[in-house]
């Protein structure tokens, strides 16, 4: 049987040199790391939002709960 050297699965299919590594122009990498940085901050922002509304929304949910069970256990 033969062997090689390939280090994955994906190396082993595809023999050709990687994308980023042929394009060395640095003003190109610059631009994407740029617009990559700026959709990790959006995305940031998003999943900041929405782990606020999720801790507001359960806020108010367990307080809702908390009334309704004291009003039911209420003895007059």
């Amino acid at each position: 049987m033969e062997t090689n050297n390939y280090t994955s699965w994906a190396d082993q299919w595809d023999d050709g040199p990687d994308p980023v590594a042929v394009g060395s122009n640095s003003k190109k990498s610059d631009k994407y790391k740029q617009k990559l940085g700026e959709g990790l901050g959006k995305t940031k922002a998003v999943a900041s939002t929405g782990v606020k509304k999720l801790r507001d929304g359960a806020s108010v949910g367990l307080h809702w709960i908390k009334t309704k069970y004291s009003k039911a256990t209420e003895k007059h």
